[in-house]
């Protein structure tokens, strides 16, 4: 594992992602003490890290589709970051679904520098007017490209045609944590070819989040996501306190992973984790479904008297991309039939 041999010349810097306070959000129902906030926020503000989201899992106004709201709502949040993070970036994640502009431009005003657009390729084209209007309201705009791996690569390049150029990088994102480390080259590779910043961010259902993001660097991309003690929606994210260490040992302590390491600790402590299924998630992803789906086909399931992995393997013949819920409904219907 190297972070020098190999390495694109034209990629000189890393910055490192916090998401712990976004991605986070799921493995503890969105519920978190304000007091724990605080003191995390203010002791990542003196790390050496890049830039630090925050903000309900999901995206801004998440509530709004009837999910879990977060115990902390986004005027809260955005109160919270301009209280500690007077070193640090801060910004939070959308989706054009339920995130209203007006939202973005009213957070920008207190405060926050960026904002991640989370959008599955194949939507791309029909959310461009708001990619575009998202990046008159804030001057840093990345656009998250969802389930990354369920869009072969060369379609994932075309989707991108329409991009504003104000759009400050896109991200590949490996949403099924299923990625191997060959295709994060790839698909890495390919963005770069067309956007001089690209993010990486990876999930740990197969446990490739850590090599994967390293991988990703090697390809040309300069921001990786990364979360303490790797906490984050299902089997959660790469960990920021290892890609810390791991930086350490091939070119510096770049980011004080002694540090990082403490404050991993305080959060793990503090982070109390909901329990999740692992066999659901080594099935969504090998077989390439969200975890965020797992209710849905346990449900569907059970109602059906099929097996959960049969079900998911259906509901992916069918769909014509990544599953939805209609996939998933009639994938249950054809299992019983059958």
């Amino acid at each position: 594992m190297s972070l020098t041999d190999g390495r694109p010349a034209e990629v000189q810097e890393i910055d490192l992602l916090d998401c712990t306070l976004r991605d986070g959000m799921y493995a503890v129902d969105f519920q978190l003490d304000e007091e724990f906030v605080a003191e995390l926020l203010t002791r990542m503000n003196e790390t050496p890290v890049t830039k630090v989201e925050v903000g309900h899992g999901l995206g801004l106004e998440a509530e709004r589709t009837g999910i879990t709201a977060c115990n902390i709502d986004h005027q809260r949040w955005s109160e919270l970051a301009g209280a500690t993070l007077s070193a640090k970036p801060w910004g939070m994640f959308a989706q054009p679904d339920f995130t209203r502009l007006e939202t973005v431009e009213d957070l920008v005003r207190k405060g926050m520098t960026f904002l991640r657009v989370g959008v599955e390729p194949d939507r791309v084209a029909a959310h461009l007017p708001y990619i575009r209007q998202a990046t008159e309201l804030c001057d840093e705009v990345y656009v998250n490209l969802m389930k990354s791996s369920a869009t072969p690569v060369d379609q994932l390049v075309d989707s991108l045609d329409g991009l504003p150029d104000a759009v400050t990088g896109v991200y590949v994102v490996d949403s099924y944590g299923a990625m191997l480390p060959d295709a994060v080259t790839e698909y890495v590779s390919a963005v770069r070819r067309h956007f001089d910043v690209v993010g990486f961010h990876g999930h740990d259902n197969l446990g490739l989040a850590n090599f994967n993001s390293v991988t990703a660097y090697e390809a040309g991309a300069s921001i990786v996501d990364a979360t303490l003690n790797g906490i984050g929606r299902g089997s959660g994210n790469a960990s920021l306190e290892a890609i810390a260490g791991i930086i350490k040992l091939t070119r510096g302590d770049l980011f004080d992973y002694q540090e990082i390491a403490r404050i991993a600790e305080y959060a793990h402590v503090n982070m109390e984790a909901v329990r999740e299924d692992r066999t659901m998630q080594v099935l969504g992803a090998v077989i390439g479904i969200h975890s965020g789906f797992f209710p849905l086909v346990e449900r569907l399931a059970a109602e059906f008297c099929t097996d959960p992995a049969r079900l998911m393997e259906t509901a992916v013949e069918i769909a014509d991309h990544s599953p939805r819920k209609n996939d998933f409904q009639s994938a249950a219907a054809r299992c019983c039939a059958a």
